[in-house]
C-alpha cells in the first residue's frame, strides 16, 4: 500500500487519536505503561485511579513494600515482574535522574521494565517527540494489510520508521493501536467500516477460505 494511502484511510477513521492510559505525571505515565503489557487500558486505568491516589512519585513507588504493591496490581496479569520492575525503575529515576523521567531513548530503556515500546511510548506522550511504539495491535495491523511480514515488534518498528515520514510517527502509532483495538480486532474485525477493506490483503485471504 501506498504510504499516502494509509495515512489517508487512518485519518479518516481515527482523526483525534490519543493516548487512553489516565495520568498525572510523565512518572505515572510510565508506571502506567509498565502496567499494560499484556493489559488493557481500561484494565491499567481501573487500577491505577486508586494507586495514584496514594502513591504518586518515584520516591512513593520506591518506599511501598513490593508485596503490598503486587496486590495493589495485582488484577493487571504479570504483576510479580512489574511490581518488581516499577520498584527498580523508580529507584533508578531517583538515584539516576535525579527523580525525573528521563527524556533520551537510551537513558529510557536503561531502566527496568523499559523495553522499545514503553520508552517511545513514554517519549511521544509525555515529551512530544516523534517516536513510533510497536504494541500488539500495531504489530498486528501492519501484518494484515501487508506493510511489515514479521511477529518481530523491533523489525516492524524497524520497517514502519522507514515508511512513514517522522513527522506522523506519534500521530500513525496512536491511529493504528486505536483502529487495530476498535475496527481491525483481533478477533471479528470490522472490516464494514475500514476504509482499507476493499484492498486488505488479509481480508482477501480469508474471502478464499
Amino acid at each position: 500500500m501506498d504510504k499516502s494511502f494509509v495515512l489517508k484511510g487512518l485519518d479518516k477513521m481515527i482523526d483525534d487519536p490519543k493516548c487512553e492510559l489516565n495520568f498525572g505525571s510523565n512518572f505515572q505515565l510510565l508506571v502506567a505503561v509498565i502496567l499494560s503489557a499484556q493489559c488493557t487500558d481500561k484494565r491499567v486505568n481501573m487500577v491505577t485511579d486508586e494507586l495514584f491516589k496514594t502513591h504518586k512519585t518515584p520516591e512513593d513507588f520506591a518506599n511501598i513494600p513490593l508485596e503490598e504493591l503486587e496486590q495493589k496490581i495485582h488484577s493487571c496479569g504479570f504483576y510479580r515482574n512489574k511490581a518488581k520492575s516499577i520498584k527498580a525503575a523508580s529507584r533508578d529515576i531517583i538515584e539516576r535522574f535525579g527523580g525525573e523521567v528521563p527524556s533520551d531513548f537510551d537513558d529510557l530503556i536503561s531502566l527496568a521494565g523499559v523495553g522499545r515500546k514503553t520508552a517511545n511510548v513514554v517519549l511521544s506522550v509525555a515529551f512530544g517527540k516523534e517516536a513510533l511504539a510497536v504494541d500488539t495491535h500495531v504489530l498486528r495491523v501492519s501484518n494484515r494489510l501487508g506493510l511489515v511480514k514479521t511477529d518481530n515488534p523491533d523489525k516492524c518498528e524497524e520497517r514502519l520508521v522507514q515508511f512513514f515520514p517522522k513527522e506522523s510517527w506519534s500521530k500513525v502509532h496512536y491511529q493504528m493501536v486505536l483502529f487495530g483495538r476498535y475496527i481491525c480486532k483481533a478477533i471479528k474485525p470490522d472490516c464494514a467500516n475500514c476504509q482499507f477493506a476493499p484492498v486488505c490483503p488479509y481480508k482477501k485471504e480469508k474471502e478464499c477460505f
